[in-house]
């Protein structure tokens, strides 16, 4: 798991320059700095590390990949029992 970062002080950057120095400004985002894009003076945009890069789960990915026996939930044989309960006597 990665460590949490804490974004470093936000910079305030016109579009014009976060056009021209898009780049430069994804890598300063990527360590984890926070940049507002402003319009005319307005923010407008925040540029930000991305918190979890894990992929999205699909529902159904693992149909067919194992297979539920029939007596699944039959009972335990004696022995087995007897381990996790103990013996009653």
């Amino acid at each position: 798991m990665s460590k949490k970062r804490t974004p470093k002080v936000r910079e305030t950057v016109s579009l014009y320059n976060a056009k021209t120095k898009l780049s430069a400004l994804v890598d300063r985002a990527a360590e984890g700095e926070e940049i507002v894009i402003s319009k005319s003076g307005k923010p407008k945009a925040k540029l930000v590390p991305l918190e979890d890069m894990r992929p999205r789960r699909e529902a159904g990915r693992g149909r067919g990949a194992w297979k539920v026996e029939d007596d699944f939930d039959a009972p335990l044989p004696d022995e087995m029992r007897l381990a996790f309960e103990g013996d009653p006597e």
